[in-house]
Protein backbone atom coordinates (compact mmCIF):
# COMPACT_ATOMS: atom_id res chain seq x y z
CA UNK A 1 0.00 0.00 0.00
CA UNK A 2 1.60 3.16 -1.48
CA UNK A 3 0.93 6.13 1.35
CA UNK A 4 1.99 9.49 1.41
CA UNK A 5 2.48 11.47 4.72
CA UNK A 6 1.69 15.07 4.49
CA UNK A 7 2.34 17.48 7.22
CA UNK A 8 4.85 19.28 9.15
CA UNK A 9 8.56 18.48 9.33
CA UNK A 10 9.97 20.09 12.54
CA UNK A 11 12.67 20.16 15.02
CA UNK A 12 11.25 19.97 19.24
CA UNK A 13 12.54 21.77 21.66
CA UNK A 14 11.08 19.76 24.54
CA UNK A 15 11.73 20.87 28.42
CA UNK A 16 10.69 19.94 31.72
CA UNK A 17 8.43 22.14 34.94
CA UNK A 18 9.24 20.79 37.54
CA UNK A 19 5.85 22.31 38.84
CA UNK A 20 2.31 22.37 37.91
CA UNK A 21 1.22 25.15 35.17
CA UNK A 22 -2.50 25.22 37.11
CA UNK A 23 -0.91 26.82 40.37
CA UNK A 24 0.72 29.74 38.49
CA UNK A 25 -2.20 30.56 36.95
CA UNK A 26 -4.45 33.29 38.22
CA UNK A 27 -7.88 33.00 36.76
CA UNK A 28 -8.91 36.82 37.03
CA UNK A 29 -5.64 37.77 35.90
CA UNK A 30 -5.75 35.89 32.94
CA UNK A 31 -6.02 38.76 30.11
CA UNK A 32 -2.55 40.20 31.53
CA UNK A 33 -0.38 36.85 31.61
CA UNK A 34 3.31 37.51 32.16
CA UNK A 35 5.15 34.14 33.29
CA UNK A 36 8.45 32.29 32.95
CA UNK A 37 8.72 28.70 33.49
CA UNK A 38 12.16 27.47 35.20
CA UNK A 39 12.79 24.26 33.23
CA UNK A 40 15.33 21.89 34.96
CA UNK A 41 15.73 19.59 31.59
CA UNK A 42 16.44 20.89 27.57
CA UNK A 43 16.22 17.92 24.78
CA UNK A 44 16.11 18.57 21.21
CA UNK A 45 14.48 15.95 18.85
CA UNK A 46 13.39 15.43 15.47
CA UNK A 47 9.79 15.92 15.10
CA UNK A 48 6.66 17.84 12.66
CA UNK A 49 3.28 15.65 12.86
CA UNK A 50 4.05 13.88 8.91
CA UNK A 51 7.62 12.88 10.42
CA UNK A 52 6.86 11.35 13.30
CA UNK A 53 3.75 9.32 11.81
CA UNK A 54 6.05 8.10 8.84
CA UNK A 55 9.03 7.02 11.48
CA UNK A 56 6.32 5.04 13.00
CA UNK A 57 5.08 3.50 9.71
CA UNK A 58 8.72 2.40 8.86
CA UNK A 59 9.27 1.25 12.12
CA UNK A 60 6.55 -1.58 10.96
CA UNK A 61 8.20 -1.91 8.23
CA UNK A 62 6.27 0.71 5.77
CA UNK A 63 8.09 2.38 3.63
CA UNK A 64 5.61 5.92 3.64
CA UNK A 65 6.28 8.49 1.40
CA UNK A 66 6.87 11.85 3.28
CA UNK A 67 5.70 15.19 1.99
CA UNK A 68 6.43 18.41 3.13
CA UNK A 69 8.35 21.49 3.63
CA UNK A 70 11.93 21.92 4.96
CA UNK A 71 15.34 24.46 5.17
CA UNK A 72 18.50 24.10 4.04
CA UNK A 73 19.18 22.61 7.30
CA UNK A 74 17.28 19.09 7.47
CA UNK A 75 20.33 17.38 5.90
CA UNK A 76 21.31 15.44 9.21
CA UNK A 77 17.23 14.60 9.86
CA UNK A 78 16.89 13.11 5.98
CA UNK A 79 19.35 11.02 6.77
CA UNK A 80 18.09 9.83 10.28
CA UNK A 81 14.79 9.56 8.52
CA UNK A 82 16.25 7.66 5.35
CA UNK A 83 18.35 5.09 7.50
CA UNK A 84 14.67 4.09 8.91
CA UNK A 85 12.96 3.63 5.49
CA UNK A 86 11.04 6.83 4.92
CA UNK A 87 10.89 8.24 1.47
CA UNK A 88 12.34 11.57 1.42
CA UNK A 89 12.56 12.29 -2.19
CA UNK A 90 9.02 14.73 -2.45
CA UNK A 91 10.56 16.83 0.38
CA UNK A 92 10.69 20.32 -0.63
CA UNK A 93 13.38 22.25 0.57
CA UNK A 94 13.60 26.06 0.83
CA UNK A 95 16.24 28.47 0.11
CA UNK A 96 15.19 30.87 2.47
CA UNK A 97 14.08 29.41 5.66
CA UNK A 98 14.59 27.17 8.56
CA UNK A 99 13.00 23.65 9.13
CA UNK A 100 10.04 24.58 11.43
CA UNK A 101 10.66 24.34 15.01
CA UNK A 102 8.13 23.14 17.94
CA UNK A 103 8.89 24.78 21.63
CA UNK A 104 7.16 22.59 24.15
CA UNK A 105 7.27 22.66 28.29
CA UNK A 106 5.52 19.43 29.74
CA UNK A 107 4.73 20.16 33.61
CA UNK A 108 4.61 17.17 36.58
CA UNK A 109 0.61 16.60 35.24
CA UNK A 110 1.30 16.02 31.80
CA UNK A 111 0.09 19.20 31.17
CA UNK A 112 2.06 21.41 28.17
CA UNK A 113 2.48 24.91 26.99
CA UNK A 114 4.39 25.04 23.73
CA UNK A 115 5.31 27.40 20.28
CA UNK A 116 5.50 26.39 16.81
CA UNK A 117 7.41 28.47 14.15
CA UNK A 118 6.60 27.21 10.56
CA UNK A 119 9.47 29.08 8.90
CA UNK A 120 9.60 26.36 5.74
CA UNK A 121 6.20 24.69 6.37
CA UNK A 122 4.88 27.60 4.55
CA UNK A 123 5.95 26.33 0.95
CA UNK A 124 4.07 23.38 1.32
CA UNK A 125 1.63 25.36 0.18
CA UNK A 126 3.47 24.95 -3.56
CA UNK A 127 3.53 21.10 -2.94
CA UNK A 128 1.64 19.27 -6.07
CA UNK A 129 0.72 15.50 -5.18
CA UNK A 130 0.52 14.43 -8.56
CA UNK A 131 4.58 14.20 -9.26
CA UNK A 132 4.40 12.14 -6.03
CA UNK A 133 2.32 9.84 -7.52
CA UNK A 134 3.60 9.68 -10.46
CA UNK A 135 7.41 8.80 -8.91
CA UNK A 136 5.94 6.27 -6.87
CA UNK A 137 3.84 4.42 -9.16
CA UNK A 138 0.26 5.90 -7.80
CA UNK A 139 -1.45 6.38 -4.43
CA UNK A 140 -3.54 4.56 -2.61
CA UNK A 141 -3.93 6.93 0.57
CA UNK A 142 -2.93 10.44 1.46
CA UNK A 143 -2.70 11.21 5.25
CA UNK A 144 -3.33 15.25 5.17
CA UNK A 145 -1.84 15.92 8.60
CA UNK A 146 -1.46 19.95 10.44
CA UNK A 147 0.71 21.70 7.95
CA UNK A 148 0.79 24.97 6.75
CA UNK A 149 -3.25 25.37 6.48
CA UNK A 150 -3.13 26.45 2.87
CA UNK A 151 -1.04 23.47 2.06
CA UNK A 152 -3.56 21.20 3.93
CA UNK A 153 -6.37 22.90 1.88
CA UNK A 154 -4.65 22.23 -1.90
CA UNK A 155 -3.80 18.82 -0.85
CA UNK A 156 -7.38 17.56 -0.04
CA UNK A 157 -8.57 19.77 -3.15
CA UNK A 158 -5.92 18.11 -5.27
CA UNK A 159 -7.11 14.55 -3.22
CA UNK A 160 -10.66 14.71 -4.39
CA UNK A 161 -10.31 16.02 -7.89
CA UNK A 162 -7.78 13.26 -9.06
CA UNK A 163 -9.47 10.60 -6.72
CA UNK A 164 -6.95 9.86 -3.66
CA UNK A 165 -8.38 8.22 -1.18
CA UNK A 166 -7.15 10.59 1.97
CA UNK A 167 -7.53 11.00 5.93
CA UNK A 168 -8.80 14.50 7.00
CA UNK A 169 -6.53 14.96 10.23
CA UNK A 170 -6.82 18.74 10.96
CA UNK A 171 -5.19 18.74 14.66
CA UNK A 172 -4.24 22.24 16.19
CA UNK A 173 -4.73 24.26 12.76
CA UNK A 174 -8.36 24.15 13.82
CA UNK A 175 -7.58 26.98 15.72
CA UNK A 176 -6.49 29.30 12.56
CA UNK A 177 -9.59 27.76 9.82
CA UNK A 178 -12.90 29.33 9.07
CA UNK A 179 -15.90 26.69 9.48
CA UNK A 180 -15.90 26.73 5.59
CA UNK A 181 -12.19 25.97 5.57
CA UNK A 182 -12.55 23.21 8.38
CA UNK A 183 -15.50 21.36 6.36
CA UNK A 184 -13.80 21.23 3.48
CA UNK A 185 -10.99 19.61 4.81
CA UNK A 186 -13.34 16.98 5.67
CA UNK A 187 -15.84 16.35 2.99
CA UNK A 188 -14.89 13.32 0.93
CA UNK A 189 -12.44 12.31 3.98
CA UNK A 190 -12.26 8.29 3.75
CA UNK A 191 -11.10 8.98 7.73
CA UNK A 192 -11.38 12.07 9.74
CA UNK A 193 -9.16 11.44 12.95
CA UNK A 194 -9.70 13.94 16.04
CA UNK A 195 -9.59 13.60 19.49
CA UNK A 196 -12.40 14.92 21.62
CA UNK A 197 -11.83 18.26 21.70
CA UNK A 198 -11.05 18.88 18.53
CA UNK A 199 -14.40 16.77 17.75
CA UNK A 200 -16.21 19.62 19.63
CA UNK A 201 -14.24 22.19 18.09
CA UNK A 202 -14.84 20.75 14.53
CA UNK A 203 -18.85 20.75 15.13
CA UNK A 204 -18.47 24.21 16.71
CA UNK A 205 -16.67 26.11 13.76
CA UNK A 206 -18.81 23.94 10.80
CA UNK A 207 -22.20 24.12 12.52
CA UNK A 208 -22.42 20.71 11.50
CA UNK A 209 -23.90 17.75 14.20
CA UNK A 210 -21.82 14.36 14.69
CA UNK A 211 -24.21 12.70 12.44
CA UNK A 212 -23.36 15.46 10.12
CA UNK A 213 -19.79 14.92 9.87
CA UNK A 214 -20.65 11.20 9.64
CA UNK A 215 -22.20 11.67 6.31
CA UNK A 216 -19.54 13.66 4.82
CA UNK A 217 -16.63 11.13 5.43
CA UNK A 218 -15.73 7.15 5.23
CA UNK A 219 -14.68 6.49 9.36
CA UNK A 220 -14.25 8.68 12.43
CA UNK A 221 -11.63 8.37 14.67
CA UNK A 222 -11.59 10.00 18.19
CA UNK A 223 -8.87 9.67 20.75
CA UNK A 224 -10.04 9.58 23.79
CA UNK A 225 -6.68 10.41 25.98
CA UNK A 226 -6.71 7.92 28.97
CA UNK A 227 -10.07 6.42 27.74
CA UNK A 228 -8.92 4.77 24.63
CA UNK A 229 -10.35 5.63 21.12
CA UNK A 230 -13.72 5.39 19.67
CA UNK A 231 -14.18 4.57 15.94
CA UNK A 232 -17.82 5.66 14.76
CA UNK A 233 -18.82 5.54 10.35
CA UNK A 234 -21.68 5.05 8.28
CA UNK A 235 -22.75 1.31 8.66
CA UNK A 236 -20.58 0.55 11.38
CA UNK A 237 -21.30 -0.21 14.70
CA UNK A 238 -18.89 1.46 17.30
CA UNK A 239 -16.01 0.59 17.85
CA UNK A 240 -13.95 1.11 21.53
CA UNK A 241 -10.45 0.31 22.01
CA UNK A 242 -8.93 1.44 25.36
CA UNK A 243 -5.51 2.47 25.92
CA UNK A 244 -2.15 0.22 25.74
CA UNK A 245 -0.68 -1.87 28.88
CA UNK A 246 1.56 1.33 30.20
CA UNK A 247 5.11 0.71 32.23
CA UNK A 248 6.17 4.57 32.87
CA UNK A 249 4.88 7.78 31.19
CA UNK A 250 7.43 10.12 30.24
CA UNK A 251 6.19 12.17 27.45
CA UNK A 252 2.97 12.21 25.67
CA UNK A 253 4.44 14.58 22.59
CA UNK A 254 3.97 12.46 19.41
CA UNK A 255 1.59 9.89 21.10
CA UNK A 256 -1.34 10.89 18.61
CA UNK A 257 1.41 10.85 16.23
CA UNK A 258 2.42 7.42 17.51
CA UNK A 259 -1.09 5.88 16.77
CA UNK A 260 -2.03 7.48 13.68
CA UNK A 261 1.32 5.23 12.33
CA UNK A 262 0.07 2.09 13.97
CA UNK A 263 -3.26 2.13 12.88
CA UNK A 264 -2.33 3.46 9.13
CA UNK A 265 0.14 0.61 9.14
CA UNK A 266 -2.34 -2.14 10.48
CA UNK A 267 -4.99 -0.95 8.17
CA UNK A 268 -1.95 -1.37 4.95
CA UNK A 269 -2.15 -5.19 6.18
CA UNK A 270 -5.87 -5.80 5.52
CA UNK A 271 -6.66 -5.75 9.59
CA UNK A 272 -9.53 -4.61 10.66
CA UNK A 273 -10.42 -1.47 12.22
CA UNK A 274 -10.19 -2.16 15.88
CA UNK A 275 -7.07 -4.68 15.25
CA UNK A 276 -5.87 -1.16 13.64
CA UNK A 277 -6.61 0.64 16.74
CA UNK A 278 -4.43 -1.69 18.80
CA UNK A 279 -1.51 -1.10 16.80
CA UNK A 280 -1.67 2.25 17.35
CA UNK A 281 -2.21 2.18 20.79
CA UNK A 282 0.40 -0.15 21.68
CA UNK A 283 2.62 2.23 19.29
CA UNK A 284 1.24 5.42 20.66
CA UNK A 285 2.18 3.95 24.36
CA UNK A 286 5.77 3.16 22.84
CA UNK A 287 5.81 7.14 22.36
CA UNK A 288 4.90 7.78 25.83
CA UNK A 289 7.07 5.96 27.59
CA UNK A 290 10.10 7.66 25.91
CA UNK A 291 11.58 11.18 25.42
CA UNK A 292 11.31 12.39 22.19
CA UNK A 293 9.04 11.47 19.11
CA UNK A 294 11.64 9.34 17.50
CA UNK A 295 13.94 7.44 19.95
CA UNK A 296 12.02 4.01 20.22
CA UNK A 297 12.51 1.13 17.99
CA UNK A 298 9.89 -1.39 17.93
CA UNK A 299 11.08 -5.28 18.43
CA UNK A 300 8.47 -7.62 17.31
CA UNK A 301 8.20 -9.90 20.16
CA UNK A 302 8.24 -7.20 23.29
CA UNK A 303 5.37 -5.59 20.98
CA UNK A 304 3.44 -9.36 20.55
CA UNK A 305 3.91 -9.06 24.48
CA UNK A 306 2.85 -5.90 24.76
CA UNK A 307 -0.29 -6.44 22.69
CA UNK A 308 -1.36 -9.92 24.40
CA UNK A 309 -1.08 -7.75 27.99
CA UNK A 310 -3.29 -5.34 26.61
CA UNK A 311 -5.87 -7.11 24.17
CA UNK A 312 -4.98 -10.96 24.24
CA UNK A 313 -3.58 -13.63 22.91
CA UNK A 314 -6.29 -13.67 19.75
CA UNK A 315 -5.40 -10.30 18.66
CA UNK A 316 -1.63 -10.52 19.35
CA UNK A 317 -1.93 -13.83 17.03
CA UNK A 318 -3.77 -11.82 14.43
CA UNK A 319 -1.09 -9.28 14.36
CA UNK A 320 2.00 -10.97 14.88
CA UNK A 321 2.68 -11.97 10.94
CA UNK A 322 2.47 -8.81 9.66
CA UNK A 323 5.33 -7.21 12.14
CA UNK A 324 8.54 -7.01 10.46
CA UNK A 325 11.04 -9.90 11.51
Amino acid sequence: MKIAVTGSIATDHLMHFPGRFGEQLLPDQLHKVSLSFLVDDLVVRRGGVAANIAFGMAQLGQRPVLVGAVGADFVDYRSWLERHGVDCDSVHVSEVAHTARFVCTTDEDMCQIASFYAGAMAEARNIELAPVAARVGGLDLVLISPNDPEAMLRHTDESRQRGYAFTSDPSQQLARMSGDEARKLVEGAAYLLTNEYEKDLLESKTGLTDAQVLDLVGVRVTTLGRDGVRITGRGLDPIHVPVAHEIKAYDPTGVGDGFRAGFFAALSWDLPLERAAQVGSVLATQVLETIGTQEYQVKPADFVERLTESYGAGPADEIRPHLPS
